[in-house]
């Protein structure tokens, strides 16, 4: 079998079987493959002599992934794709999305916990940033030991959320800051 030797500027959708332009529909290809919700596309290292692979989730516009791609037996064409070498790139690549969110997430949401009013019982006071490009804001929020909410104050997305200013905002009856 003699592989032609695709451009790097091909895109994903250019590179689909005869009459497969749908993006649902599965492609299994040497250099593409389309399944489960995932394309792998085999593409020139444009910064060496070797091949690289990109997986893309569907629906979404850039790489989740694109690393180093292995080259066939002469050494010049790459290896093609396979089930098995599909099934890890999209294990991988979707590691890699799920490390993503958590960092978003992480980078989003602050919790600390702080003593009650009375000092009966610990609060959990949560800062959730909502990123709105025109107005971003953040969400106070105070929740009892059972997790129901108790207040809710809209505070500028900078607010620094720390044990301090947890416990003040505590003791000033859960006014908004500042």
């Amino acid at each position: 079998m003699t592989d032609i030797p695709l451009p790097s500027s091909a895109t994903a959708e250019d590179l689909t079987t005869e009459g497969s332009s749908e993006l649902g529909e599965t492609v299994h290809e040497a250099r593409l493959w389309r399944d489960d919700g995932w394309t792998a596309r085999v593409i020139k290292n444009e910064d060496d002599e070797g091949w690289a692979v990109e997986m893309i989730k569907d629906g979404e516009a850039e790489p989740a992934l694109v690393g180093p791609w292995t080259m066939g037996r002469n050494k010049k064409d790459p290896k093609p794709l396979d089930t098995s070498a599909f099934n890890t790139l999209v294990k991988t690549a979707s590691e890699v999305l799920r490390r993503h969110e958590q960092q978003l997430r992480a980078q989003l949401h602050k919790e600390v916990r702080v003593a009650s009013a009375d000092g009966n019982d610990e609060l959990d006071i949560t800062l959730d940033i909502v990123p709105d490009e025109d107005e971003p804001y953040a969400l106070l929020t105070a929740l009892d030991t059972f997790g129901e909410q108790l207040a809710q104050v809209q505070v500028a997305p900078n607010f620094k959320l720390s044990k301090a200013s947890a416990a003040a905002w505590v003791e000033n009856e859960f006014r908004r800051p500042g």
